[in-house]
């Protein structure tokens, strides 16, 4: 992939999911963060939010966050929604472009979820071409996130930390890290975490997301873990990601939040804790390289 670009627009500095909700606030009150996230499709229509967005990212540099290009899919990616990325991304002007180690299309229908993959051979090989695919018509580097899951397969052999780590080597793309997903996934698997961490390469993560879960108690008396977005990022999940800044250095870190959404300053402040995590680090790397 030597053709695509590998640029990042994206500072190494927090920011915030972008809403609906949040558009006229954020042009009311212009806030103090680095840069914000958008769902790509939530754009594709034109109208009134793509005028929000029009005129927030005249001073906020955006990001890109497809939900739905389904990359896991059998039956290849739709080349029609792929155009309509294109158009959004060459409307915004992004500074980065990431998708989701999922699918949701079935029989062209689209799926209102990100449902996991078996992690085999076949799903590794099916998930590059479609990456591939993806970078050199959109003649840019992207970003794959790896997901939240609640079932495991059967059939899988590949643990999913090295199919992540797989996919960013062939392509040539980076790695979205999904803490929060880490977290969710490690509890309802009994992955070890700080090991998932340990295993991507510093050098593929080009972004960090932070959100919230909530826990739903099962019947045998064991609970699951829910990547719903909707609340607060818990104490284990700023645990986990400070060891993440430890290994992969100062990245884009977002705080993401899609369910119940609060104010505009809520967001504000959990951005305001990622970046003192952040400056944290850049402290401890500088006296690192100077003693």
């Amino acid at each position: 992939m030597s053709d695509v670009n590998k640029t990042s627009l994206i500072p190494a500095k927090a920011g915030i999911g972008l809403r609906f909700q949040h558009h006229q606030p954020v042009l009311d009150t212009n806030p103090d963060v680095a840069w914000m996230e958008v769902h790509t499709e939530n754009y594709m229509g034109g109208g009134t939010p793509l005028r929000y967005l029009d005129a927030i990212r005249r001073d906020i540099p955006i990001s890109l966050h497809g939900v739905g290009l389904s990359l896991g899919s059998a039956e290849g990616i739709d080349p029609a929604h792929l155009e309509r990325i294109r158009k959004v991304a060459e409307r915004v002007e992004p500074g980065l472009m990431s998708e989701h180690i999922a699918w949701n299309v079935v029989g062209g229908t689209y799926l209102a979820d990100l449902l996991p993959l078996p992690m085999t051979e076949e799903a590794l090989e099916v998930v590059c071409h479609h990456v591939d695919q993806t970078q050199t018509f959109l003649k840019r580097r992207i970003l794959v996130e790896n997901p939240s899951t609640y079932i495991a397969f059967g059939n899988s052999i590949i643990p999913e930390w090295e199919f992540m780590t797989a996919v960013a080597a062939r392509t040539g793309c980076g790695i979205l890290c999904d803490v929060n997903n880490i977290c969710v996934s490690a509890h309802n698997h009994g992955w070890d975490a700080c090991a998932y961490l340990a295993a991507l390469p510093p050098a593929a993560v080009g972004e960090i997301h932070l959100a919230g879960y909530s826990v739903r108690p099962l019947a045998d008396g064991n609970t699951l873990r829910i990547d719903d977005h909707g609340s607060r990022v818990s104490d284990e999940v700023w645990e986990l990601y400070r060891q993440a800044l430890a290994r992969f250095g100062p990245v884009p870190t977002l705080i993401e939040w899609d369910n119940d959404v609060p104010p505009l300053d809520v967001l504000l402040q959990e951005a305001g804790h990622a970046g003192i995590l952040i400056a944290a680090a850049e402290a401890e790397s500088a006296n690192a390289n100077a003693a």
